[in-house]
């Protein structure tokens, strides 16, 4: 009786942690998910690839991926805190793109200023106080020297990229959140207003401030706590200035979504494309660095800037794979590779862009 009651104590304490500690988000309210049941990606109370993804591990995999969190493999991260660049915010006297490691970074363009997914925190955890730090160590401003923010596009919500500390810091600074579809409840609870919150599926197309953005479609999948997945949708996106049109690939495997998004909305002066934290074990939810080469080419980019790399280690393979693997692949098909230093501006259209191998 006494092992039963601790067991039910346990339980009814572990229920009020997932409802009560913030980090973790809202789940999506049960009006949305009415109104999510007309869409043609949502299907059975859950958002769906347009190819299928299976996260499903065998016996096997499970092993293996046990294995290797428990064997050390001291290149995962670097062996001191990268290079990273000025701690002033870029001005706006051109259009460009600042990268702050892994996926967050700031777009100034005709005038406005955009982060994407900006994840500023100590580590991609509800709790940050534990666990996989950044590689930086810090980042190469204060978050109260950034500029106004004109919009905060996500894409989708792992800790990776929607992190509460950062958003709680910089709601009072940002005029627009344009999100897919259900991360707004996250928002909302972390104190931005409705009314700052766009939400947007796939090929919705949103205008703000004389920018065009153009949600589309990924193959990812979403959730932050127990029994949440794939309720709120994932998603890459397509920004168009005056002149310059950037894609962002958010998190995806590779698929024919690249060739499609290409062929309606291309070609892209610049895209920021994934190419890090991938394993074969899912490879159908992170691209490799060689498919990411490719996914640009489908998109019909002019210039790439790799991602989703030297932020966090969010996976096996030596922390500068990533970046190795994805110029060598870029240099042998002759696609342009941009590889600023975390911090350092790159400006849209010049054709003096960095391609340093600064991680050597």
């Amino acid at each position: 009786m006494k092992i039963i009651k601790i067991l039910i104590s346990t339980f009814i304490l572990l229920l009020l942690f997932l409802n009560l500690y913030p980090p973790l988000g809202r789940r999506t309210n049960k009006e949305k998910v009415r109104s999510f049941t007309t869409k043609e990606n949502f299907a059975k109370g859950k958002f769906q690839n347009q190819i299928p993804a299976s996260q499903a591990m065998s016996l096997k995999h499970t092993g293996s991926i046990l294995r290797d969190f428990i064997k050390p493999n001291p290149k995962r991260r670097p062996d001191s805190p990268i290079v990273i660049g000025t701690k002033e915010p870029a001005s706006k006297n051109s259009n460009k793109i600042t990268w702050f490691g892994h996926s967050a970074c700031m777009l100034e363009l005709d005038g406005k200023t955009i982060l994407v997914d900006p994840m500023f925190g100590k580590a991609p955890t509800p709790f940050p106080w534990f666990g996989n730090k950044r590689f930086s160590g810090e980042l190469p401003f204060d978050i109260d020297m950034l500029p106004p923010i004109d919009a905060v596009l996500l894409s989708h919500d792992h800790y990776d990229h929607l992190d509460y500390f950062s958003i709680k810091k910089l709601k009072d600074k940002v005029n627009q959140f344009i999100v897919p579809l259900g991360v707004g409840g996250h928002l909302e609870r972390w104190g931005v207003k409705q009314e700052l919150i766009q939400e947007h599926n796939w090929w919705d197309e949103a205008s703000f401030k004389d920018l065009q953005f153009i949600c589309t479609p990924a193959r990812h999948f979403s959730g932050r706590s127990l029994g949440d997945g794939n309720t709120t949708l994932w998603c890459s996106w397509i920004i168009k200035g005056k002149q310059e049109k950037v894609y962002f690939s958010g998190d995806s495997g590779y698929g024919s979504h690249f060739k499609e998004i290409g062929e309606k909305y291309g070609p892209f002066d610049l895209t920021l494309m994934e190419c890090g934290q991938y394993d074969e074990r899912w490879s159908t939810i992170h691209m490799t660095p060689e498919e990411t080469v490719q996914a640009h080419i489908d998109v019909q980019g002019k210039r790439m800037i790799p991602i989703h790399w030297a932020g966090f280690t969010l996976s096996f393979h030596d922390w500068t794979d990533p970046i190795e693997r994805v110029t060598k692949a870029a240099n042998d098909l002759g696609v342009q590779a941009c590889t600023p230093q975390i911090g350092e501006p790159v400006v849209l259209g010049s054709t003096d862009f960095p391609q340093t191998r600064w991680w050597k």
